[in-house]
């Protein structure tokens, strides 16, 4: 989603600048997620022997998210419907 921003003034002389509701779509001012509650943010495929460090790069990486977030070591293998043990 586009995030946007209608910029109006209150100081003196403003309404000679601002128009008010007048045209007020607005400038585009940021984007943003429509995040959905126990929907996957980020998934990463890793070695075995790398999980701890992508999990601990993920526990620092939830930090730059806004509410609160978990770190979810799945049993599957890869991407994939089957479990590890499944697959070997």
């Amino acid at each position: 989603h586009v995030l946007r921003i209608n910029k109006t003034l209150s100081c003196a002389g403003a309404d000679r600048l601002s128009t008010g509701m007048r045209g007020a779509f607005g400038k585009p001012y940021g984007t943003a997620a429509r995040v959905k509650i126990g929907q996957v943010l980020i998934s990463i495929r890793t070695k075995e022997e790398k999980v701890q460090i992508a999990a601990e790069a993920l526990r620092r990486a939830k930090f730059k998210f806004a509410g609160r977030q978990k770190v979810h070591v799945s049993n599957k293998f890869g991407f994939t419907k089957f479990s590890k043990d499944d697959y070997k």
